[in-house]
């Protein structure tokens, strides 16, 4: 077979399979390109609007999601390659309007390197920075900030640990701006996309229909299929980029390039060549080589290491892996992006596609130290979205074990994972080739374990256990006051002796809560982050609970505890009101979704 032959017979294939992947996964559609040193091929399956059942093509225009992360990322490093940026410096230095709350700042000041790498102590968004219908493409990156006086608060010591942060790549949109006095999208635009040639992307907010309409923009889906048109998120910055397959693999090539265009060093090579090699974390000190820098992670898949990014907006997912020693690379856009899928199977074509040679896996090897020592449980450190960190202290802790032979890492919610020693303090994950984790202490002696983006610290079990009782007997309480309570209100109220049940107020806020969610079904599931009136409504009904709680308990108490039944209702009140008071303390009470 010729050579031109062979290559058309493997394009069809891909072809075949993506289509194949993208019907049974339940996807809509997909757009991709495939780099490697003989040139750039381009694909596409599936459908770009699945209402219209018009086909996906691969010059369709696509969103990205976080993947414009490692654009915006470029951008900045072309200005410390121009010296207007110092990597090094204080990031409040090219952010004057902005108030940064760092209790570490003496010994750990927040610079510029920490927020490319997601290592500034930053917590994520809160749900109104991203859901929202109501976002102003064209208004100032800082009211994304919020209105506490646009502060920013740093939770960790900066530096130490990777926690991934959209507000750290909204920062380093206002930096841009500070820097070019311009907008950073037209400033990106002309000036990182203009000299790359990729004429079919934009920073700008482009969308399928209304002012901002692009016809060439492929329809978006959320979950079940339904088509949703591109909204404006505030924190822009990290997720607002739109382009195509082929303009993404021209990125590609200069990611694996010298920085050179045109005979002009658009980024410095040693900064190219530092993206996705973190420098700085506590997992790094300890001699894992894996995490987040300048833009891309290091993610072992499949085999083989590549310096990746993943994005997901909602209506969209895409993918972007380079592999710089072997001038691979592969990009993929997905019109759909829901939570059941299989992305590991169309991702895994793409990459397997390109035929670079696997790593060499690394022997099982004797642990320097005892793994036994860091047998407990564990909880992620610092949490990624501070506005639901009790959930994550309730459902996401992990028990870490060490049997002789592995070491389980079993969380609470989800499939346990098994690790192998490879030697000194590193471990491997099942099926990987390379070290995946390690473990180490920090200065004060906590002893931690780490993947090198996430870091998992030993707690306390008493603790877990405290706030595991609470929340149980919290739940068990609610169920018993909504029963009870319910019950016992509409017999007294058909006696027309209500006044006389303490219960009543109890059981009538408990009810309203239940009720008031059907509220959202008048809304679209994006809007989850606007004031809307169901969001409203939770919130003044969360407030009133526990008023509620205790002018029923004191009514109880009142009326005399002479029975069983009033007992059980006394302790029922204040489990029930002990559960509100934890859920205060966490900021989950009153619920304010939009703030």
């Amino acid at each position: 077979m010729v050579p031109h032959a062979a290559a058309a017979q493997n394009v069809d294939a891909l072809t075949s399979d993506m289509a194949r992947a993208v019907a049974e996964e339940g996807l809509i559609g997909v757009t991709w390109s495939r780099i490697a040193p003989e040139g750039v091929t381009l694909g596409a399956a599936g459908l770009r609007d699945r209402v219209r059942q018009i086909p996906m093509q691969p010059g369709d225009r696509v969103q990205v999601g976080s993947v414009a992360k490692s654009l915006l990322a470029t951008g900045v490093l072309m200005l410390a390659t121009e010296g207007r940026v110092d990597l090094d410096a204080p990031a409040a230095r090219y952010l004057p309007g902005v108030v940064v709350d760092n209790p570490w700042s003496s010994d750990a000041t927040l610079l510029v390197r920490h927020l490319l790498d997601h290592t500034g102590g930053l917590e994520d968004v809160h749900l109104w920075q991203v859901f929202t219908l109501r976002g102003d493409p064209d208004a100032p990156l800082s009211h994304s900030l919020g209105r506490e006086g646009r502060a920013v608060h740093v939770r960790y010591p900066p530096g130490a640990r990777s926690s991934y942060s959209n507000v750290g790549y909204l920062l380093l949109g206002m930096i841009i701006e500070e820097v070019t006095a311009e907008r950073y999208e037209s400033w990106l635009d002309a000036n990182l996309l203009r000299p790359l040639a990729m004429h079919n992307s934009t920073f700008a907010f482009v969308s399928q229909t209304g002012q901002y309409a692009d016809t060439t923009l492929a329809m978006g889906h959320f979950e079940g299929g339904s088509p949703y048109a591109s909204f404006a998120v505030p924190v822009r910055p990290a997720t607002q980029f739109t382009t195509t397959a082929a303009d993404m693999a021209l990125f590609a090539r200069f990611l694996m390039s010298d920085g050179v265009v045109n005979g002009r060093t658009l980024v410095d090579r040693a900064m190219l060549l530092g993206m996705a090699v973190p420098t700085t974390t506590e997992a790094v000190q300890a001699g894992l080589t894996s995490g987040y820098a300048l833009g891309l992670a290091a993610r072992e898949r499949w085999g083989i290491t590549g310096k990746c990014h993943l994005g997901n907006l909602g209506t969209f997912r895409a993918i972007l892996c380079l592999y710089p020693e072997h001038q691979r690379a592969f990009f993929a856009a997905y019109n759909i992006d829901p939570e059941d899928a299989n992305w590991n199977r169309p991702d895994s074509i793409l990459a397997t596609s390109l035929r670079v040679p696997q790593d060499a896996r690394l022997p099982a090897a004797a642990p320097d130290s005892d793994p036994a020592a860091w047998n407990g449980w564990y909880a992620v450190r610092p949490h990624r979205f501070g506005q639901f960190a009790y959930l994550d202290e309730v459902f996401a802790i992990t028990r870490v074990a060490w049997n002789g032979q592995v070491l389980r890492m079993q969380p609470f919610q989800g499939r346990e994972q098994t690790l192998q020693s490879v030697g000194g303090a590193l471990f491997s994950l099942s099926g990987r080739q390379n070290a995946t984790h390690v473990l180490t202490t920090t200065s004060d002696n906590v002893r931690i374990l780490s993947d090198g983006l996430r870091t998992f610290e030993q707690v306390s079990k008493w603790r877990v256990i405290a706030l595991w009782i609470s929340a149980l007997l919290g739940a068990l309480a609610v169920i018993y006051l909504l029963i009870a309570g319910t019950t016992r209100s509409i017999l007294t109220w058909r006696r027309k002796r209500l006044r006389n049940e303490p219960l009543r107020w109890a059981s009538a806020a408990l009810l309203m809560l239940i009720i008031a969610p059907l509220l959202y079904l008048a809304y679209p599931f994006l809007a989850i982050g606007d004031s809307t009136a169901a969001n409203v409504l939770m919130s003044i009904l969360t407030a009133l609970l526990p008023v509620a709680l205790t002018i029923s308990l004191v009514q109880r108490v009142q009326s005399g505890m002479i029975t069983r039944a009033a007992v059980v209702d006394a302790i029922a009140l204040s489990a029930a009101l002990q559960w509100c008071i934890v859920l205060i303390f966490w900021r989950l009470v009153p619920l304010m979704l939009w703030r």
